[in-house]
This record gives C-alpha cells, structure tokens and sequence, in this order.
C-alpha cells in the first residue's frame, strides 16, 4: 500500500485549508511522483481539491476514485502562522487535542474504515492501492499501527509535499520512498 501527501497547495487565508486547490506549480511535483508507483493502481483519495489534484497528476489517464475517511484532521477554519500550525500540528500527533480538532480516535476509525474498504477492492482487481491524502490524518492512522521512526511528530514534520510512504503490510514497517 502506497500512501501520498499531497503535493503543495495554493494556500490562501480566506478559504478553509480543506477546499485549497493545488498550486500550479505543484503539478510537476506530483506527476514525479509516478515513478515511485507500481502499476496496475487502485487510487483513491481525500475529497479534497489538493489531494484529488495531486493523485490525478499521479494516474494519469486512470481514474481516481474520492472517501471522505481520507480527509484531513477536521479542524476549524483559523489561520495560523507556519509557526503557530506547525506548533499545533506537533502537540496535535504527540496526542494533544487542541480545541475543535477531530479527535485522533476518530481520525483513526474513519481513516481504517476507508483503507480497508479500499484495499478489499484493490486486491480483488489485483491492484496496489494508492490512497491520496494529507499528514496529520494517516500520520495518527499509521502510529496507532505502526512503529513510526523516530516518533509520529518527527515523522510528521519530516514528510514533503509531495511524499510518498509505502506501507509494507506483511513486516508492518513503514517507509518513506522520496526521502
């Protein structure tokens, strides 16, 4: 299983970061990133703009399917500095909840959901399953099962935009391919 970040949206303080769309920039970035794909795919994604964007770059001419269980953290919509974010996004993975955020079980539940309802069709056809998202929500997803290394904040502010992790399911290990 392959798991994508979105690569770099056009961010704007006046929208809810969940209906950014991707930077145009950012396109080239995400079409790279076929190279660390096995084909055939079964992509799915966030029904948000920059992950939907990011993971059509990626397939191509393939259809990309949308869950909402691959959302980002449900958060309200409060602009932060890149400091304040990142400082709350931190304390967010380290198992804090700030005021309003998505409680991580919920994250959790939501996001298994949808990766086990995807990866049941995806090997029924045979297919990797590319699932198209963010980091803070299949970072908590992948720390309530799997060893992140150092740690799922150090894992979190170590991930790009674009990235790719690939989730070896049978030795349970997790790994970044883009870095």
């Amino acid at each position: 299983m392959i798991i994508v970040r979105h690569a770099r949206p056009a961010v704007d303080p006046e929208i809810p970061a969940d209906r950014w769309p991707l930077a145009w920039d950012s396109r080239v970035a995400a079409r790279l990133l076929r190279l660390h794909i096995s084909h055939p795919a079964y992509y799915v994604s966030s029904t948000e703009p920059k992950a939907v964007q990011t993971m059509q770059e990626i397939a191509g001419a393939q259809h990309v399917l949308t869950d909402a269980g691959l959302a980002e953290v449900h958060r309200p919509h409060v602009w932060f500095s890149d400091e304040g974010y990142h400082a709350a996004a931190l304390a967010y993975v380290g198992g804090a909840c700030p005021e309003g955020w998505e409680p991580q079980a919920e994250v959790v539940a939501r996001f298994d959901a949808a990766v086990v309802r995807h990866a049941a069709a995806a090997a029924a056809q045979g297919r990797t399953l590319i699932i198209g998202t963010h980091g803070l929500a299949p970072t908590v997803w992948m720390a309530s099962r799997y060893r992140l290394d150092p740690d799922p904040a150090a894992f979190w502010s170590e991930l790009r935009f674009p990235d790719v992790v690939e989730i070896d399911l049978v030795n349970e290990r997790v790994s970044c391919l883009t870095h």
